[in-house]
């Protein structure tokens, strides 16, 4: 930017006086704030889980964290902090969410989060959960009926979500994207005028995240490509920072506020490794892990600064960019994440109380109504009880990465479905990432409906397909197709496979049998799954290879016919999956 020439007083008065240039002051900075969070998964409620937090001197302490009423006193504490401030979301605001939000299809969520002041969510894998119509609704609002469950049940009309839903990588049949890609901030006036470009994306993977119906037509582009074309666009409107929110993260091996990115891994780093290093800051999510890290350190070609908030609102990202307006970039940048501290309860590990050496907030009211007015209307329903456990089916895995909950899902889908018109199920099989919670029955073994929704909360319908015993071979070795993702499959009662991860890709899967008897791989076999695995789920595409398909109940109907004898359901053996792998 050419600078004015300024004259003394003295010398404009005077004829023939030589003139000077003076050196101009630098530009004073302008502070903006961003205030960050990813994975929301519509906790409205505080989870009641505690996250492992650093006391003064560092040492590991337990907090209670989350809560949207308390998440909302911590943006507002932030954001008094700077009147230069924007409020942003990294995806997965909406889908597997607790029962007070997914009875009434995320509409609370999105009501809280209007009232939050939420400036930009870039969409999430989850956020396709309902499909592509349903998203639609989500973000423009109306009654409009996608899914089994009735929109517009306790707030009517639904008003939408007040702040766009960013889907720049996610391409229709029209060659557009779906929604709003990017979008534009501005703070201050005049010179001291900055204004930040914001991006969002969602992960390429998305379609083996969701059911593949729900996202039939569209394309889900490279992130770094799509991020860089743009980026000459929001430069043209004057941004003088460029902010990518994106539902793709990565992993470390220190804590939520360690900036040393210590033990960096995750599919995140090959999407950073291509973006242009016009890119100020990259606000991420969906692994669920807490960080923040100079991405200099790592590849000093890409200066990104690159933050986390884990999830469910147990965490901020409070995010400091100096901004010079006259040379239009930013100029230093930092970062800290802050614990979202809610309030004490009655833990499985004890209690956990407050914490004065981190900051305490207090509910913001009008966010605690709302919550108040969806628990009400959820509660009826989940505190019903609708079956007896003999002990706690948890998600934890056994060496051969079984868990008492897959194998207790995966029978009761088999025994829901055994009996089927068109040729019953012989064994079933479950995928563990749509494991979400622990069932923990009452000191009587009774569960609720909230609990068992709470493990499984997507509403998938069984399936039964028919596969010959190659195809079942397929789908098993597809366990381990991806180095950084094995998700060993919970068999039925009745079903074994063993596996050795010491083989080659594609001869891993060792035996199978059913009932004691080895299969075989010209037989035909009836199996069940849920409707999220049919379709190719979790990257199991050999499923969709499966033929004579019927569709059987919603799962949660299968769980609860199975826990819903007189006596309580004794808890699954750990015996279906063995791991032959030499250690």
């Amino acid at each position: 930017m050419r600078m004015p020439i300024i004259f003394s007083a003295a010398c404009l008065a005077l004829t023939g006086c030589a003139s000077h240039r003076v050196a101009p002051s630098p530009a004073q900075p302008v502070e903006v704030k961003l205030i960050a969070f990813n994975d929301f998964h519509g906790n409205l409620s505080p989870p009641r889980v505690s996250i492992e937090a650093s006391d003064a001197s560092g040492a590991p302490v337990r907090v209670a964290a989350g809560g949207v009423a308390y998440l909302a006193s911590a943006i507002d504490s932030l954001r008094a902090q700077n009147p230069n401030h924007a409020v942003v979301s990294a995806g997965d605001m909406i889908g597997a969410t607790p029962i007070n939000s997914a009875l009434f299809l995320d509409e609370p969520t999105i009501l809280a989060m209007n009232m939050i002041g939420v400036d930009f969510n870039a969409a999430g894998n989850h956020e396709f959960d309902k499909g592509r119509a349903e998203l639609l609704r989500i973000q423009g609002g109306g009654c409009e009926k996608n899914t089994q469950l009735v929109p517009c049940r306790v707030d009517k009309p639904y008003p939408g979500a007040a702040f766009p839903i960013l889907t720049a990588n996610t391409i229709t049949e029209t060659g557009l994207p779906l929604l709003a890609p990017t979008g534009i901030k501005s703070f201050g006036t005049g010179k001291r005028r900055v204004t930040l470009g914001f991006i969002g994306l969602t992960l390429a993977g998305t379609p083996n995240l969701v059911s593949p119906s729900g996202v039939a037509g569209l394309t889900f582009a490279d992130e770094a490509a799509t991020a860089n074309a743009l980026i000459p666009e929001l430069k043209a409107k004057g941004a003088d920072a460029i902010v990518v929110l994106i539902h793709q993260g990565l992993y470390t091996a220190v804590g939520y506020n360690d900036k040393s990115c210590g033990g960096m891994s995750g599919d995140l780093m090959a999407v950073l490794d291509k973006l242009d290093p016009a890119v100020d800051v990259v606000v991420s999510g969906h692994t669920h892990v807490s960080y923040i890290c100079d991405y200099a350190k790592v590849n000093p070609a890409r200066p990104f600064l690159v933050t986390s908030a884990g999830k469910n609102g147990m965490f901020l990202s409070d995010i400091r960019l100096s901004i010079d307006p006259a040379a239009g970039r930013v100029t230093a940048k930092s970062a800290d994440n802050m614990v979202v501290q809610s309030e004490a309860f009655q833990g499985l590990r004890g209690f956990v109380a407050l914490r004065d050496d981190l900051p305490k907030f207090t509910p913001r009211a009008d966010l605690a109504a709302l919550v108040a007015r969806y628990d009400a209307a959820a509660k009826q329903e989940a505190t019903r009880v609708v079956g007896r456990l003999a002990g706690a089916a948890t998600t934890a895995k056994s060496p051969s990465r079984e868990s008492l909950l897959g194998n207790l899902i995966a029978d009761s889908q088999w025994a829901a479905t055994a009996a089927a018109d068109k040729g019953g199920a012989q064994f079933a099989l479950m995928n563990p990432d749509g494991l979400r919670v622990d069932i923990i029955p009452d000191a009587q073994g009774q569960v609720t409906f909230g609990a068992l929704f709470a493990a499984q909360p997507f509403s998938n319908a069984v399936m039964i397909k028919t596969l010959t015993g190659a195809q079942v071979s397929a789908v098993l070795e597809q366990q381990f197709n991806d180095p950084q993702w094995t998700r060993v499959l919970s068999p039925s009662q009745g079903f074994k496979f063993s596996y050795d991860m010491s083989k080659p890709e594609g001869q891993r899967i060792i035996a199978m049998s059913l009932n004691g008897v080895p299969l075989d791989d010209s037989a035909r076999y009836r199996v069940a799954m849920n409707s999220f695995l049919a379709s190719g789920g979790d990257k199991f595409s050999v499923f969709k290879d499966g033929t004579d398909a019927v569709t059987g109940p919603i799962d949660i109907e299968a769980l609860m016919g199975w826990l819903g004898g007189d006596a309580p359901r004794a808890l699954p053996a750990l015996d279906r999956v063995t791991n032959l792998t030499p250690q």
